[in-house]
Protein backbone atom coordinates (compact mmCIF):
# COMPACT_ATOMS: atom_id res chain seq x y z
CA UNK A 1 0.00 0.00 0.00
CA UNK A 2 1.33 3.42 -0.97
CA UNK A 3 2.32 5.56 1.98
CA UNK A 4 0.25 8.75 2.01
CA UNK A 5 1.52 12.30 1.86
CA UNK A 6 0.52 14.21 4.97
CA UNK A 7 -1.25 17.55 4.60
CA UNK A 8 -1.95 19.78 7.62
CA UNK A 9 -4.02 22.93 7.10
CA UNK A 10 -7.06 22.54 4.83
CA UNK A 11 -8.03 26.18 4.52
CA UNK A 12 -8.56 28.45 1.54
CA UNK A 13 -5.47 27.20 -0.31
CA UNK A 14 -4.92 23.86 1.40
CA UNK A 15 -8.29 22.48 0.33
CA UNK A 16 -7.82 22.92 -3.45
CA UNK A 17 -4.21 21.78 -3.19
CA UNK A 18 -5.30 18.51 -1.60
CA UNK A 19 -7.95 18.09 -4.31
CA UNK A 20 -5.26 18.55 -6.95
CA UNK A 21 -3.02 15.95 -5.32
CA UNK A 22 -5.90 13.49 -5.19
CA UNK A 23 -6.72 14.01 -8.89
CA UNK A 24 -3.10 13.15 -9.59
CA UNK A 25 -3.58 9.86 -7.75
CA UNK A 26 -1.62 10.84 -4.64
CA UNK A 27 -2.81 9.25 -1.38
CA UNK A 28 -3.28 12.00 1.21
CA UNK A 29 -3.73 11.87 4.97
CA UNK A 30 -5.09 15.29 5.94
CA UNK A 31 -5.76 17.18 9.15
CA UNK A 32 -7.37 20.48 10.01
CA UNK A 33 -8.24 21.96 13.40
CA UNK A 34 -11.84 22.00 12.12
CA UNK A 35 -12.74 18.30 11.92
CA UNK A 36 -15.80 18.97 9.77
CA UNK A 37 -13.59 20.50 7.07
CA UNK A 38 -11.36 17.43 6.95
CA UNK A 39 -14.35 15.09 6.88
CA UNK A 40 -16.00 17.00 4.06
CA UNK A 41 -12.82 17.05 2.01
CA UNK A 42 -12.37 13.33 2.64
CA UNK A 43 -15.88 12.68 1.32
CA UNK A 44 -15.30 14.87 -1.73
CA UNK A 45 -11.81 13.73 -2.73
CA UNK A 46 -11.11 10.35 -1.13
CA UNK A 47 -8.49 11.88 1.15
CA UNK A 48 -8.18 10.12 4.50
CA UNK A 49 -8.92 12.36 7.48
CA UNK A 50 -6.64 12.18 10.53
CA UNK A 51 -7.77 13.02 14.04
CA UNK A 52 -4.61 14.97 14.95
CA UNK A 53 -1.50 16.53 13.46
CA UNK A 54 0.57 14.03 15.43
CA UNK A 55 -1.24 11.18 13.69
CA UNK A 56 -0.21 12.64 10.34
CA UNK A 57 3.45 12.80 11.34
CA UNK A 58 3.31 9.31 12.81
CA UNK A 59 2.20 7.76 9.51
CA UNK A 60 3.71 9.94 6.79
CA UNK A 61 7.30 10.41 5.75
CA UNK A 62 6.51 13.57 3.75
CA UNK A 63 4.26 16.09 5.48
CA UNK A 64 3.02 19.36 3.96
CA UNK A 65 1.96 22.19 6.26
CA UNK A 66 -0.15 25.14 5.09
CA UNK A 67 -0.83 27.32 8.14
CA UNK A 68 -1.19 31.10 8.56
CA UNK A 69 2.11 32.06 10.20
CA UNK A 70 5.41 30.74 11.54
CA UNK A 71 3.99 31.09 15.05
CA UNK A 72 1.15 28.73 14.12
CA UNK A 73 3.64 26.20 12.76
CA UNK A 74 5.85 26.42 15.84
CA UNK A 75 2.83 25.85 18.08
CA UNK A 76 1.66 22.93 15.94
CA UNK A 77 5.07 21.27 16.17
CA UNK A 78 6.40 22.17 19.61
CA UNK A 79 3.48 23.51 21.64
CA UNK A 80 1.50 21.54 24.19
CA UNK A 81 0.62 18.22 22.55
CA UNK A 82 2.78 19.22 19.57
CA UNK A 83 3.22 16.96 16.57
CA UNK A 84 7.02 16.99 16.24
CA UNK A 85 7.67 14.12 18.70
CA UNK A 86 5.50 11.88 16.51
CA UNK A 87 7.77 12.33 13.48
CA UNK A 88 10.15 9.49 12.75
CA UNK A 89 13.75 10.17 11.74
CA UNK A 90 13.90 10.63 7.99
CA UNK A 91 10.62 12.52 7.80
CA UNK A 92 10.56 15.56 5.52
CA UNK A 93 8.47 18.60 6.49
CA UNK A 94 7.43 20.68 3.48
CA UNK A 95 6.20 24.00 4.87
CA UNK A 96 4.13 25.80 2.25
CA UNK A 97 3.10 28.61 4.61
CA UNK A 98 4.19 32.20 4.04
CA UNK A 99 6.39 32.31 7.11
CA UNK A 100 9.29 34.31 8.44
CA UNK A 101 12.65 33.06 7.09
CA UNK A 102 14.48 33.41 10.42
CA UNK A 103 11.73 31.53 12.27
CA UNK A 104 11.77 28.81 9.63
CA UNK A 105 15.51 28.35 10.00
CA UNK A 106 15.07 28.05 13.76
CA UNK A 107 12.32 25.45 13.35
CA UNK A 108 14.48 23.55 10.89
CA UNK A 109 17.34 23.46 13.39
CA UNK A 110 15.07 22.07 16.12
CA UNK A 111 13.67 19.39 13.82
CA UNK A 112 17.15 18.39 12.68
CA UNK A 113 18.02 17.32 16.22
CA UNK A 114 15.52 14.47 15.86
CA UNK A 115 16.54 13.59 12.31
CA UNK A 116 13.64 15.40 10.58
CA UNK A 117 14.43 17.47 7.48
CA UNK A 118 12.63 20.62 6.38
CA UNK A 119 12.14 22.70 3.25
CA UNK A 120 10.10 25.85 2.79
CA UNK A 121 7.87 25.95 -0.28
CA UNK A 122 5.52 28.96 -0.28
CA UNK A 123 3.33 29.52 -3.31
CA UNK A 124 2.24 32.30 -5.59
CA UNK A 125 -1.20 31.89 -7.13
CA UNK A 126 -4.82 32.04 -6.12
CA UNK A 127 -7.46 29.40 -5.41
CA UNK A 128 -8.25 28.98 -9.10
CA UNK A 129 -4.63 28.23 -9.89
CA UNK A 130 -4.41 25.88 -6.92
CA UNK A 131 -7.36 23.91 -8.30
CA UNK A 132 -5.64 23.68 -11.68
CA UNK A 133 -2.27 22.61 -10.31
CA UNK A 134 -0.86 25.85 -11.72
CA UNK A 135 0.98 27.32 -8.72
CA UNK A 136 4.42 28.87 -8.73
CA UNK A 137 6.38 27.35 -5.84
CA UNK A 138 9.52 28.85 -4.30
CA UNK A 139 11.57 26.04 -2.76
CA UNK A 140 14.31 26.47 -0.17
CA UNK A 141 16.46 23.78 1.41
CA UNK A 142 19.32 21.39 0.68
CA UNK A 143 19.56 19.88 -2.79
CA UNK A 144 18.68 16.42 -1.52
CA UNK A 145 15.66 17.64 0.43
CA UNK A 146 14.49 19.77 -2.49
CA UNK A 147 14.78 16.80 -4.85
CA UNK A 148 12.57 14.80 -2.52
CA UNK A 149 10.09 17.64 -2.06
CA UNK A 150 9.84 18.30 -5.80
CA UNK A 151 8.44 14.82 -6.41
CA UNK A 152 5.65 15.59 -3.91
CA UNK A 153 4.97 19.14 -5.10
CA UNK A 154 5.00 18.56 -8.85
CA UNK A 155 1.26 17.85 -9.29
CA UNK A 156 0.41 21.24 -7.76
CA UNK A 157 2.94 23.33 -9.68
CA UNK A 158 3.26 25.13 -12.96
CA UNK A 159 6.83 25.95 -11.96
CA UNK A 160 9.09 25.14 -9.02
CA UNK A 161 11.94 27.60 -8.42
CA UNK A 162 14.86 26.56 -6.24
CA UNK A 163 15.75 29.69 -4.34
CA UNK A 164 18.59 28.54 -2.07
CA UNK A 165 18.90 27.53 1.56
CA UNK A 166 16.06 26.92 4.01
CA UNK A 167 14.03 30.12 4.43
CA UNK A 168 14.93 31.52 1.03
CA UNK A 169 11.62 30.51 -0.51
CA UNK A 170 9.73 32.49 2.11
CA UNK A 171 12.04 35.47 1.60
CA UNK A 172 11.27 35.36 -2.11
CA UNK A 173 7.53 35.04 -1.46
CA UNK A 174 7.52 38.12 0.78
CA UNK A 175 9.49 40.13 -1.77
CA UNK A 176 7.15 39.00 -4.54
CA UNK A 177 4.18 40.20 -2.51
CA UNK A 178 5.92 43.50 -1.85
CA UNK A 179 6.16 44.06 -5.60
CA UNK A 180 2.58 42.86 -6.06
CA UNK A 181 1.19 45.11 -3.31
CA UNK A 182 3.01 48.15 -4.66
CA UNK A 183 1.64 47.45 -8.12
CA UNK A 184 -1.91 47.00 -6.87
CA UNK A 185 -1.89 50.21 -4.86
CA UNK A 186 -0.46 52.42 -7.60
CA UNK A 187 -2.86 50.94 -10.15
CA UNK A 188 -5.73 51.76 -7.77
CA UNK A 189 -4.56 55.36 -7.58
CA UNK A 190 -4.17 55.54 -11.36
CA UNK A 191 -7.71 54.28 -11.91
CA UNK A 192 -9.15 56.66 -9.31
CA UNK A 193 -7.37 59.65 -10.85
CA UNK A 194 -8.45 58.63 -14.33
CA UNK A 195 -12.06 58.11 -13.27
CA UNK A 196 -12.20 61.64 -11.89
CA UNK A 197 -10.64 62.91 -15.11
CA UNK A 198 -13.46 61.32 -17.11
CA UNK A 199 -11.83 58.06 -18.17
CA UNK A 200 -13.60 54.72 -17.93
CA UNK A 201 -11.75 52.22 -15.68
CA UNK A 202 -12.28 49.31 -18.09
CA UNK A 203 -10.80 51.31 -20.97
CA UNK A 204 -7.91 52.42 -18.79
CA UNK A 205 -7.12 48.81 -17.94
CA UNK A 206 -7.17 47.83 -21.61
CA UNK A 207 -4.70 50.63 -22.36
CA UNK A 208 -2.46 49.81 -19.39
CA UNK A 209 -2.38 46.13 -20.30
CA UNK A 210 -1.31 46.96 -23.85
CA UNK A 211 1.27 49.44 -22.60
CA UNK A 212 4.17 49.80 -20.21
CA UNK A 213 1.91 50.38 -17.19
CA UNK A 214 0.72 46.76 -17.06
CA UNK A 215 1.29 44.59 -14.00
CA UNK A 216 -0.20 41.40 -12.61
CA UNK A 217 -2.95 43.31 -10.84
CA UNK A 218 -4.06 45.25 -13.91
CA UNK A 219 -4.03 42.03 -15.91
CA UNK A 220 -5.61 39.60 -13.47
CA UNK A 221 -7.32 41.36 -10.55
CA UNK A 222 -9.04 44.62 -11.38
CA UNK A 223 -11.66 43.48 -13.87
CA UNK A 224 -12.79 40.28 -12.09
CA UNK A 225 -12.52 41.51 -8.50
CA UNK A 226 -12.72 45.32 -8.46
CA UNK A 227 -14.68 46.55 -11.48
CA UNK A 228 -17.15 43.71 -10.86
CA UNK A 229 -17.62 44.89 -7.28
CA UNK A 230 -17.06 41.37 -5.94
CA UNK A 231 -13.75 42.00 -4.11
CA UNK A 232 -13.21 38.25 -3.89
CA UNK A 233 -9.52 37.86 -4.60
CA UNK A 234 -9.30 35.03 -2.03
CA UNK A 235 -6.37 36.57 -0.17
CA UNK A 236 -7.16 38.32 3.08
CA UNK A 237 -5.79 41.78 3.74
CA UNK A 238 -4.08 40.78 7.03
CA UNK A 239 -2.08 38.12 5.16
CA UNK A 240 -0.82 40.67 2.67
CA UNK A 241 0.18 42.99 5.49
CA UNK A 242 1.96 40.10 7.22
CA UNK A 243 4.00 39.38 4.08
CA UNK A 244 4.84 43.06 3.65
CA UNK A 245 6.07 43.11 7.25
CA UNK A 246 8.33 40.15 6.49
CA UNK A 247 9.71 41.95 3.42
CA UNK A 248 10.34 45.11 5.44
CA UNK A 249 12.07 43.01 8.06
CA UNK A 250 14.36 41.56 5.40
CA UNK A 251 15.25 45.08 4.33
CA UNK A 252 16.20 45.97 7.92
CA UNK A 253 18.14 42.74 8.48
CA UNK A 254 20.17 43.23 5.31
CA UNK A 255 20.75 46.95 5.80
CA UNK A 256 19.00 47.73 2.52
CA UNK A 257 17.89 51.26 1.67
CA UNK A 258 14.23 50.59 0.85
CA UNK A 259 12.06 53.69 1.42
CA UNK A 260 9.39 52.49 -1.01
CA UNK A 261 9.06 49.20 0.86
CA UNK A 262 8.48 51.09 4.10
CA UNK A 263 5.89 53.32 2.45
CA UNK A 264 4.03 50.39 0.89
CA UNK A 265 3.88 48.64 4.26
CA UNK A 266 2.59 51.80 5.95
CA UNK A 267 -0.15 52.29 3.34
CA UNK A 268 -1.37 48.71 3.61
CA UNK A 269 -1.28 48.86 7.40
CA UNK A 270 -3.49 51.95 7.24
CA UNK A 271 -5.84 50.09 4.89
CA UNK A 272 -6.04 47.17 7.32
CA UNK A 273 -6.94 49.55 10.13
CA UNK A 274 -9.66 51.11 7.96
CA UNK A 275 -11.12 47.95 6.42
CA UNK A 276 -10.66 45.40 9.19
CA UNK A 277 -9.22 41.88 9.37
CA UNK A 278 -11.94 40.16 7.32
CA UNK A 279 -11.40 42.31 4.22
CA UNK A 280 -10.04 40.85 1.01
CA UNK A 281 -6.87 42.57 -0.18
CA UNK A 282 -8.62 43.79 -3.35
CA UNK A 283 -10.89 46.02 -1.21
CA UNK A 284 -7.92 48.37 -0.99
CA UNK A 285 -8.94 49.64 -4.45
CA UNK A 286 -12.35 50.63 -3.12
CA UNK A 287 -10.73 52.44 -0.20
CA UNK A 288 -8.35 54.35 -2.48
CA UNK A 289 -11.23 55.37 -4.75
CA UNK A 290 -13.44 56.45 -1.83
CA UNK A 291 -10.68 58.64 -0.45
CA UNK A 292 -10.67 60.39 -3.82
CA UNK A 293 -14.47 60.66 -3.67
CA UNK A 294 -15.07 58.34 -6.60
CA UNK A 295 -15.74 54.67 -7.30
CA UNK A 296 -14.41 52.15 -9.78
CA UNK A 297 -17.53 50.04 -10.40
Amino acid sequence: MTQPVGFIGLGTMGEPMVATLRRAGVAVLGFDIRPEVAQRLAAETGMEAADSAGAVFARCREVITMVPTSAHLEQLLFGEGGAAPSAAPGTLLIDMSSGEPSATRSIGERLATQGVAMVDAPVSGNVVRARKGDLAIMLGGTDADCDRATAVLQPMARAIFRTGALGSGQAMKALNNLASAAGFWIASEVLAIGRKAGLEPSVMLDVLNASTGANNSTQNKFKPFVLSGSYQGNFLLPLMVKDLGIAAGLARETGSDAPMAAQVLALWQQALQALGPTADHTEVARLVAERSHTQLH
